[in-house]
């Protein structure tokens, strides 16, 4: 059984961490996501029309952004869309 996502996220800046569709840069797909990786998008259509896995740029539901302990603004993958 997994483990939900929202017990392993603190954000320490905003407070609030929020759930969007995104289109991300991911050479290994992984659980964390820099933001300079992550391009959100309005609805899970657009994400998808604007996905290329072949570039390595899928559609995804993250949750964020987030501050990591190192500082560094980073997403959470909720799941992968593609």
């Amino acid at each position: 059984m997994g483990v939900s996502i929202y017990g392993l996220m603190g954000d320490r800046g905003n407070g609030v961490v929020r759930e969007t569709f995104a289109v991300v840069y991911a050479p290994k797909k992984k659980k964390r996501v820099p933001a300079n990786c992550v391009q959100e998008m309005d609805s899970e259509q657009a994400a998808l029309a604007a996905s290329s896995p072949e570039r390595k740029r899928h559609a995804a539901v993250v949750a964020g952004p987030s501050t990591s302990s190192e500082s560094q603004k980073i997403y959470y993958l909720v799941r992968w869309l593609n």
